[in-house]
């Protein structure tokens, strides 16, 4: 039995650091480890550039695990030194295999066979990839474009040089291939989920998010839950887990919100790199408590669920815009999957997929709501995005101070902090506008409706630095929300996340921003005959808390609406479990 119900803990020990570990010192940190966080598993690593670790070694520091119940799997990093004097003119980034040349060939395929010999899973670290331009790469890449080189070159070393020649020593063994958090820039370096899927048993999804504004990626932290739904659903289902680190997590809870959102996806395992790291580190000393308060909420719920956003494989555009939505209570979950009914969020990736507008015609026809990004926009082909909408962009900026509600006769909010917008334009009363923004005398279109057939189409103005969504008022993003939201449920409150289940039941997280401090919000149920109970409430003797509920009524799109609201307390850094019945 592990030490959660819902997910394994798993850590993973790199080869550099096996190497001179004697057992007197491994316990000290086994112990560390399982007192603060409770581990599970371990996956331990025999090879990483010029570090080979010996079988009898790796046995060794394996039974010390196996002796005290911990599973053990094996991993590898494929990172290789000169292999010859010919070797120093490739400019190859963190010394990533070149894949053409004959050497670092037999080499990898020799370090895939040692690790098959010593383990019955092994996962590949995220430096499966290649940027070698040399010249032997150049003559085999030919008329082909880099990424089709590269996904060709990939899936051949994939099949055999990695999995074929390990499965042909260990029948038995499961390859599992952990991507890193870049999605957007997989098919620039070879990696490929859409083909990678059906060579490897598993794949793996790197949560790390860090300090998103102090580093080079700037990740918002809600891709440590969307990008493993997006896996999840480009690997048909077979996304085993999450992985993050320690790594420019200032401050503390940097670290703790990698944990908390991979946790709220539900994976099978979440893992922590890397094993020395983690040993007296302040940061990994609450994680044990946290994961078991995240536990005990995700054995009341179902499996997660969202609004669709529509990421097709090898795509880039717009990147981490659904993310930077999610942050401020956009239930949305990324998928390389077209939904058949519902709601979607399609933006400027989107358009990779070149049948687009044939699936969005379709879909709205049969009812369907579609939400769409001003890349979106900008990238559609004139005449078939002119035949669903009149919006277009003028190129200009707007820098709004003011917002307006069209539904509200004083519905204005004026001197606001300044966030800068597209300006779009549309034909007036051909597609109707539910919220603007202005400066002066001008405003523009913040949330446009369109219909087509049974069907609404809603172009979403997200700001030019999509961080400023968190700038926009709450009153006003309501009016994006009342329509933009996933099962009727939407929360008026800066900076917080809500994450959906398919039994009713949604968590909401409290980021922990510059501006750390609790904040009021107020949940929006859109049904009349609504019940909301609070799992885990402070102060009660059961744990369970029924949220007062409040009628309100307004006017929306031209029609009255009611509205069941409650009004909660939300500390940054906390998650909150909530249930709703309608009946």
């Amino acid at each position: 039995m592990g030490h959660f119900n819902n997910f394994k803990v798993t850590v993973y020990c790199v080869s550099s650091i096996l190497q001179n570990m004697d057992l007197e010192t491994l316990e000290k940190q086994y112990e560390f480890i399982e007192k603060y966080v409770g581990l599970d598993k371990v996956y331990l690593e025999p090879y990483r550039g010029s570090h080979w670790v010996e079988k009898d070694k790796i046995r060794e520091i394996a039974k010390f695990f196996k002796d005290r119940n911990v599973e053990v799997s094996g991993g590898l990093t494929t990172v290789v030194p000169d292999l010859s004097d010919e070797d120093k003119d490739k400019q190859r980034l963190f010394d990533t295999f070149c894949y053409t040349n004959p050497k670092m060939r037999e080499h990898v395929k020799k370090v895939s066979e040692y690790c098959a010999e010593l383990f019955d899973e092994v996962i590949l670290d995220d430096f499966y990839f290649t940027n070698c331009t040399c010249e032997e790469c150049i003559k085999a890449k030919g008329d082909r474009s880099w990424v089709d080189f590269r996904k060709d070159l990939m899936k051949d070393v994939s099949e055999n040089l990695i999995v074929g020649p390990a499965k042909k020593i260990n029948p038995n063994i499961r390859m599992i291939i952990k991507y890193p958090n870049w999605r957007e820039s997989y098919h620039a370096t070879g990696y490929r989920p859409d083909v990678e899927k059906d060579i490897f048993d598993k794949v793996y999804t790197g949560t790390e998010t860090r300090a998103s504004a102090y580093q080079d990626q700037h990740l918002p932290t809600y891709l440590s839950y969307s990008l493993p739904r997006w896996m999840d659903d480009a690997s048909e289902g077979r996304n085993q887990g999450t992985w993050f680190d320690t790594y420019q997590c200032w401050p503390i809870d940097d670290y703790l919100e990698q944990g908390y959102l991979s946790a709220f996806g539900k994976p099978e395992e979440i893992t922590l790199f890397q094993w020395t790291d983690l040993y007296e580190n302040k940061l990994v000393t609450p994680l044990g408590l946290q994961f078991s308060r995240i536990d005990k909420m995700l054995d009341k719920t179902g499996k997660p669920v969202g609004i669709p956003a529509y990421i097709p494989y090898a795509s880039q555009g717009e990147n981490h815009v659904e993310d930077f939505l999610g942050m401020q209570g956009i239930a949305l979950y990324p998928t390389t999957v077209f939904p058949g009914e519902g709601s979607v969020l399609v933006t400027e990736s989107s358009l990779y997929d070149k049948d687009i507008f044939g699936k969005l015609k379709a879909f709205m026809m049969a009812g369907g709501k579609v939400f769409v990004t001003p890349g979106f926009v900008a990238k559609a082909p004139e005449d078939e995005w002119r035949e669903i909408s009149s919006a277009y962009l003028t190129g200009r900026k707007l820098s709004v101070t003011r917002y307006y509600k069209t539904d509200d006769p004083a519905g204005y909010l004026e001197d606001v902090s300044p966030v800068s917008f597209a300006d779009i334009q549309h034909s007036n009363n051909l597609s109707w506008s539910l919220l603007n923004g202005g400066a002066g005398e001008y405003h523009s279109t913040l949330f446009l409706k369109d219909t087509y057939g049974k069907g609404k189409l809603f172009l979403v103005n997200v700001p030019e630095n999509p961080s400023d969504l968190s700038k926009i008022p709450g009153w006003a993003m309501d009016a994006v929300k009342q329509e933009f939201n996933y099962d009727g449920i939407y929360v008026t409150a800066p900076d917080v996340s809500i994450f959906h289940y398919d039994n009713g039941t949604f968590i909401l997280y409290a980021h922990v921003t510059d501006h750390a401090h609790p904040v009021r919000a107020t949940i929006h149920i859109q049904s009349e005959n609504a019940k909301l109970l609070q799992y885990f409430a402070p102060w009660t003797p059961s744990g369970e808390k029924e949220i007062e509920l409040t009628a309100k009524s307004m006017r929306y799109d031209l029609k009255r609406v009611t509205e069941m609201t409650g009004e909660v307390i939300l500390n940054p850094g906390e998650f909150y479990e909530f249930k709703v019945t309608k009946e």
